[in-house]
């Protein structure tokens, strides 16, 4: 084959290898355009279902309300009407008493003065005598009409433009919401959620994150406040979750629309303190170790169940109780676990102690800290940073000298310094060293 024709082959097959490249990523973007109309789609679905859920459940609580009060005043009416028309009742009684007395004596006096002559005085005197007892000049007193109570119903529109303005402002309907999920990060046992405000005319005042399985179960509150990230503990590596997260504005109750649920997960287990420990009891997950006064006088170090611990993490320790502070107090992190050390104040090993003193190798530093206090979090960073080559393939566990990065956090302070081994190391333990009862660590 001539050197035209070699040419001409491989651009064809240039070509064809372009051509596939392109095809592929043009059936990326359909799917890409199809994920995208399904969330239109879907998105306008439900709003449109919780529209009319939300509105008929609206007017089923007014059309209640409103009957309710009704009834109300239509018994108020009632009660008026019989308070009112009872002693009316007992008057019109009265009355008619009064006329059928009144009826009675008038045919005894028509009898009386028709009768004979030789009744006549007899049934005359009877008639006069009983006339008197009757007290014909007396009248029982009828109420006037202004002093009968006139029931009226005071009804007027205000309430009902009240609610037509209420009601032409009700709800609302958003293409984008105002806040969406930025970025999640695996941690050991958990997810670092990161998220941001993108509507700027939008003033926060909190934001509210939720998270649940992706495959079954119901969100469930996890953050609430101003921060815009959130380290989601307590779950299961290598099962998704999905997280979403909403904002209230400033001086309102409710909360805006739903941010697009990302999909995150954790390849990493959980930090876990050893169980078995003389002097410290661990919680269910083995993520809380609490110093107990079985062991006062001598308990060790307590180590992680495993060095779970890798470079460019972040370790943190939050002290939920406190006990009384000793200088031997050691929290850190260290290469190996020595089961005969009683702090982690020795070589191999950097740490912080509960006054504050930081220690590298068991050398105490000149910076100090803050004293570890009730609430504190002492976080540690690290990052290698090799002096010399470890060996032709970069392979840590072949040893040489390099050195790790460390940048020890607590309180508003922190200090940075460089860790010098001699073996490479991929992965650490960590570890706490108490010597009075009282102190409970949470390791994340």
């Amino acid at each position: 084959m001539s050197i035209e024709a070699e040419a001409l082959l491989q651009e064809a097959k240039e070509s064809i290898e372009a051509a596939q490249n392109y095809r592929s990523e043009l059936q990326q973007r359909l799917h890409g355009l199809s994920q995208a109309r399904k969330q239109v789609r879907g998105s306008s679905s439900q709003a449109r279902e919780g529209l009319k859920r939300h509105f008929s459940e609206l007017q089923t609580a007014v059309t209640r309300l409103l009957t309710e009060r009704l009834s109300v005043l239509l018994s108020e009416v009632d009660v008026i009407e019989q308070d009112s028309v009872r002693p009316l009742d007992d008057c019109q009684k009265l009355i008619e008493h009064g006329v059928n007395t009144a009826d009675e004596l008038l045919r005894e006096g028509e009898v009386a003065i028709r009768c004979g002559l030789g009744e006549k005085e007899d049934l005359l005197g009877c008639f006069t005598k009983k006339a008197l007892q009757i007290h014909l000049d007396s009248l029982p007193e009828v109420p006037v009409l202004v002093d009968v109570p006139c029931v009226s119903a005071q009804l007027d529109d205000s309430l009902l433009y009240a609610v037509r303005d209420r009601v032409s402002r009700h709800g609302s309907v958003s293409s984008h919401p105002p806040v969406q999920i930025e970025e999640l990060q695996e941690r050991p046992g958990s997810v670092l959620v990161r998220w941001c405000k993108v509507d700027d005319e939008f003033a926060v005042q909190d934001y509210r994150l939720q998270y649940r399985r992706s495959v079954s179960g119901q969100y469930e509150d996890t953050y609430i406040g101003p921060e815009q990230e959130f380290l989601v503990l307590h779950l299961d590596p290598h099962t998704d979750h999905l997280f979403r997260v909403c904002a209230r504005g400033e001086g309102r109750t409710e909360w805006s629309p739903w941010s697009v649920p990302q999909t995150g997960y954790t390849t990493l287990a959980p930090h876990e303190w050893c169980p078995g420990s003389e002097g410290y009891i661990l919680s269910s997950r083995r993520n809380i170790a609490m110093r107990s006064d079985s062991s006062p006088s001598k308990a060790g170090v307590l180590y992680s169940n495993a060095p779970t611990y890798f470079c460019g993490q972040t370790l943190t320790f939050k002290i939920s109780a406190t006990g009384q502070m000793d200088k031997r107090d050691s929290i850190g992190v260290c290469v190996g676990c020595e089961g005969e050390a009683e702090s982690l104040q020795r070589d191999q090993a950097v740490c912080i102690s509960t006054n504050g003193a930081v220690f590298v190798n068991g050398k105490e530093m000149t910076n100090q800290l803050p004293s570890i206090t009730l609430g504190s979090a002492v976080t540690f960073d690290m990052e290698v940073v090799n002096l010399l080559p470890i060996s032709n393939n970069n392979n840590l566990s072949d040893g040489g000298n390099f050195k790790l990065r460390v940048t020890i956090g607590s309180g508003n302070r922190e200090v940075v310094f460089d860790w010098l081994l001699d073996q490479g190391v991929d992965c650490l333990f960590f570890g706490c060293s108490l010597a009075h009862p009282g102190w409970k660590v949470l390791v994340f």
